[in-house]
């Protein structure tokens, strides 16, 4: 069974920082792509990044290109999304998800003074 577990959201002023970390497991992690996606209240699912299976391939959203970077670690089964220069419109639930579409519960990230 799929399992992913996010941890590290929280309260945070803007042009602060956080980690984000998402510890899989139920499946063979160091071969496929994984992502964070958000969902921000009263929106819908929002694409934030991808890396490849390697960790040497990554994308962006354009509202957190240069501000998020998002990395793996394969021989510890676990996704990472490092956000610096949060903003308010970064408040939203964040989640990793597999290339199979499995989610886990998700972290709240609030951006406010």
């Amino acid at each position: 069974e799929v399992q992913l577990v996010e941890s590290g959201g929280g309260l945070v002023q803007p042009g602060g920082s956080l980690r984000l970390s998402c510890a899989a497991s139920g499946f063979t992690f160091s071969s496929y792509p994984m992502s964070w996606v958000r969902q921000a209240p009263g929106k819908g699912l929002e694409w934030v990044s991808t890396i490849n299976s390697g960790g040497r391939g990554t994308s962006y959203a354009d509202s957190v290109k240069g501000r998020f970077t998002i990395s793996r670690d394969n021989a510890k089964n676990t996704l990472y999304l490092q956000m610096t220069s949060l903003k308010p419109e970064d408040t939203a639930v964040y989640y990793c998800r597999s290339s199979g579409g499995a989610r886990g519960q998700g972290t709240q990230v609030t951006v406010s003074s």
